[in-house]
């Protein structure tokens, strides 16, 4: 994903996966006061994880290639 890093491309990589990791694991499992759950941190939340996932297998783990 991050190919102008050059030989940083792997460790990028894991920095943008914890990052994203992070979002995607706050915003699914927020909660309101009341014990429902945020449109928008589901979104936001959703949104992170799919970029999680693609990051994982396509450039780390390199199994798919979209």
């Amino acid at each position: 994903m991050f190919e102008f890093a050059g030989a940083w491309e792997m460790p990028f990589n894991f920095i943008f996966l914890a990052v994203t990791g992070v979002i995607a694991w706050r915003g699914i499992r927020a909660r309101n006061p009341d014990g429902s759950s945020d449109f928008v941190h589901l979104l936001f939340g959703c949104i992170a994880a799919v970029f999680f996932m693609l990051v994982l297998l396509q450039d780390v783990l390199g199994v798919v290639k979209f």
